[in-house]
């Protein structure tokens, strides 16, 4: 017992490096109870290493680095969309446009425009292959980083990718702690996103690009908090170009620029004309104008006359289609089955934006978002709600969530990042199929701790007021 004390740092830095090094080269989605051991084992340890009174952070940023470095020479286990971003950086470095064609098209005419042609779309799925992609200019260029240093392996493809990733976290380690400072927050924060698992696995490991959305959204962030809003709206534009999920966050930076007037007597936010405030609309107006400008210009160099149609037919498929790991939406859906007999995605798929456009409104309007932990909070739940009523939450999604938390009191993202592994549970059965008793355990995990989060929130704030 007194040696565990005495090296319980070490013994949690070792059996987290070796659980990491079997999950990069010893583990196959299928094998679920393997994957769910490695995975609570690997969260216990973070958890325990963050938490830690002995360890300097200087210390936990070395093993950021670390466990991410184990990846580095790794084949990605869990997700196949690696293929598809080689495939696309292949394609634009050989002249041609990838929001224009299917690689399908290319297989079944017995056609080679880029190396590996047969093993990407092998790799990538043939749902994958028969789709237009769906990725912005930003993170095409990461792709196509990777093609100009291996244009003619896969491996090395991969190395290349791993490494923008790895950049991209040690910049949102960088900016995300001077963030922390400006806001008085503790700065031992940032590690629940840099030390987490989940990002680890699911970014490092498995390549998705939400780091590099991120790195320019906390960086937007962090220049918006120094009032430099121009350079914040480009970032944010260059964040939205990775990904387009921050384009939810737009209207929540109404009040960022016009500030509500509060009636002392009651203590409700009363707007004032907006005429009376002429230079701060003027500023909110320059700032969605760089923004939307910015994006325009990135996407420029990919336009043509098919390119809008094409993109927004790919994009609109996880509202009409895709169903995964649902949560509402699985309960509306049963509830469609019982009324009339099929599935109502592609009535409930368009309602969704519709019920987030509603409620960014009313926390744009009805709720008071203008000091930076305030506005982060509002992002953190416009954000979820969107995704609570969403038809597909792929794992990697939980990211951006993830990170905003690390700004506010809520908690909630991470313990999500914690039971998101019982998605993958799908991927045990041959064919895919989804056990909803583990989506529902998932949620009922989440939704519990959510519930603890907003009342134990609430009762403090009746308490100060």
């Amino acid at each position: 017992m007194l040696f565990f004390k005495k090296y319980k740092d070490v013994l949690l830095i070792l059996l987290s490096t070796i659980a990491y090094f079997i999950f990069a080269y010893f583990l196959e989605r299928t094998e679920f109870n393997k994957l769910l051991f490695l995975w609570f084992a690997l969260f216990g340890c973070s958890y325990f290493l963050i938490k830690s009174k002995t360890i300097q952070n200087s210390t936990l940023i070395g093993l950021v680095i670390l466990f991410r470095l184990i990846f580095l020479f790794a084949i990605p286990n869990l997700s196949q969309d690696f293929y598809r971003f080689i495939w696309d950086g292949r394609m634009i470095l050989e002249g041609l446009n990838p929001y224009l064609s299917l690689p399908e098209t290319f297989i079944q005419q017995g056609l080679h425009p880029i190396a590996d042609a047969n093993n990407l779309y092998n790799g990538m799925g043939e749902m994958n292959g028969s789709h237009y992609t769906n990725y912005p200019p930003i993170n095409q260029l990461c792709f196509l980083i990777a093609a100009l240093f291996a244009s003619k392996s896969v491996f090395g493809s991969v190395i290349v990718l791993r490494s923008i990733i790895i950049l991209a976290d040690i910049g949102i380690l960088y900016f995300g702690k001077k963030l922390l400072e400006q806001l008085n927050l503790p700065i031992k924060n940032i590690f629940w996103y840099a030390l987490n698992p989940f990002i680890i696995i699911e970014m490092t490991g498995n390549l998705h690009f939400e780091p590099v959305m991120l790195f320019f959204l906390i960086w937007s962030l962090y220049k918006l908090q120094q009032q430099k809003w121009a350079w914040a709206a480009i970032l944010l534009a260059c964040s939205v170009s990775v990904k387009l999920i921050p384009l939810l966050f737009l209207p929540l930076f109404f009040q960022w620029f016009i500030q509500p007037i509060s009636n002392n007597s009651t203590n409700k936010l009363k707007w004032i004309g907006l005429k009376l405030q002429p230079k701060k609309l003027a500023k909110l107006i320059a700032f969605y104008a760089i923004t939307l400008a910015t994006i325009i210009i990135l996407f420029l160099p990919f336009y043509s006359s098919e390119f809008i149609e094409n993109y927004a037919n790919s994009v609109g498929l996880w509202f009409r289609n895709f169903e995964f790991n649902a949560s509402f939406y699985y309960i509306f859906r049963e509830i469609g089955y019982q009324f009339r007999g099929y599935n109502e995605i592609a009535i409930i798929g368009k309602i969704v934006p519709i019920l987030t456009i509603l409620f960014l409104v009313i926390i744009t309007f009805f709720r008071k978002n203008k000091s930076m932990v305030q506005l982060i909070t509002a992002l953190l739940f416009g954000l979820c709600f969107y995704y609570f009523t969403s038809t597909t939450i792929h794992p990697w999604y939980l990211a951006t969530p993830l990170i905003l938390s690390v700004f506010t009191k809520y908690r909630f993202p991470i313990i999500w990042t914690l039971v998101i592994i019982f998605s993958y549970q799908a991927y045990a059965n041959n064919p895919w199929k989804e056990n909803l008793w583990f989506v529902a355990l998932e949620y009922f995990i989440l939704y519990g701790f959510l519930f603890y989060e907003l009342r134990k929130n609430f009762q403090y704030y009746k308490i100060v007021k």
